[in-house]
């Protein structure tokens, strides 16, 4: 498993994300670790990340599936590359498609697991399917259709001129 997050090799100018940038001090801050053919991923909800009491709001549930997939996709593809676990910046990801399965209600307290694995790398697209589990209990299944982002959105023209 990788020593560092996915997510905190991202270069600077695409850290923002508010699921998963490491430069957004009001994010959440979903961290991924790379395991050679799957990604894991732990948060503990907050107690104000609820949906009804005593459970986690949906909403939450769909950014840590939507943040961890594309974080997946991102080591996936620098090792499909030839590139090791740490060789250079991972290529960033966006998502194109996000289905989300609500399993079961998951309660607001326990750590949630998040396991995710590539399921389809065919160039700049990626298909992660992710796991979200309250202790044993599977709460909830997603698939997410990821894309590498082009150049001009990982690297914006500035906006002097």
């Amino acid at each position: 498993m990788t020593s560092s997050a996915i997510q905190d090799e991202y270069p600077d100018d695409v850290s923002h994300c508010y699921g998963c940038g490491r430069l957004n001090t009001q994010g959440l801050h979903i961290r991924s670790f790379w395991d050679g053919a799957e990604a894991t991923a732990t948060f503990t909800p907050a107690p104000h990340h609820t949906a009804i009491p005593g459970y986690v709001y949906g909403g939450l549930l769909a950014s840590l599936v939507d943040c961890h997939a594309t974080g997946t996709a991102a080591a996936a593809a620098r090792q499909a590359r030839g590139g090791s676990a740490q060789a250079a910046p991972p290529p960033r990801f966006v998502t194109a498609s996000l289905q989300v399965d609500y399993l079961l209600p998951t309660p607001l307290g326990p750590p949630l697991q998040l396991r995710a694995r590539p399921t389809d790398i065919a160039g700049r697209k990626i298909v992660v399917e992710v796991e979200l589990s309250a202790g044993e209990r599977v709460c909830v299944r997603g698939r997410v259709v990821t894309v590498e982002m082009p150049e001009h959105l990982v690297r914006p023209p500035s906006a002097a001129g």
